[in-house]
């Protein structure tokens, strides 16, 4: 059966009533996962983007629970600096290209928070990995890239830290 957005929300919705998420992370993680693999799912969902249209999309924004789905459409490079998600979790789901992604260790917490790099690993196609509350990453992508990011809370109306590197 073809994977919509519509019932990758209905799963993700029936994990985060169950359990928080720090408790069904990696089952939200696995549905993700799953929809990656749908083709037709990143092609209806994914599409080019046109320059300087905005690369993130809101696809499915939950009423109740607040959660949101969203598709990014990087054209060419693109790397942002250590950042968290404020008051909400975020789960990266890589769908096309690859993108080099750094985990950050806070070291003095305040305004700005400072941080060191700890580890960097690769997100290839069908990878989905669980940033928490008040983790800190960095991604880079050194091509065209297309993503799904669940987001515990829809970040347009997130206020984040002051994150610089140490």
């Amino acid at each position: 059966m073809p994977v919509t957005i519509e019932n990758l929300a209905a799963e993700i919705k029936v994990l985060l009533s169950a359990k928080p998420i720090e408790q069904c992370a990696d089952a939200v993680c696995a549905a993700v996962s799953t929809a990656l693999r749908d083709a037709d799912l990143i092609a209806c969902n994914l599409p080019n983007r046109a320059p300087g249209e905005h690369p993130r999309k809101v696809l499915y924004e939950d009423p109740h629970l607040g959660f949101c789905i969203c598709g990014h459409v990087y054209n060419g490079p693109a790397e942002s600096g250590p950042h968290d998600h404020g008051s909400s979790w975020a789960i990266y789901g890589q769908a096309v290209g690859t993108t080099e992604m750094s985990d950050w260790r806070i070291v003095t917490p305040g305004d700005p928070v400072r941080v060191v790099k700890e580890k960097t690993y690769t997100l290839n196609p069908g990878d989905a990995h669980f940033y928490g509350i008040g983790a800190v990453h960095s991604p880079k992508r050194t091509g065209s890239t297309r993503l799904i990011r669940v987001e515990g809370a829809n970040l347009d109306n997130v206020t984040r830290s002051n994150i610089q590197a140490a």
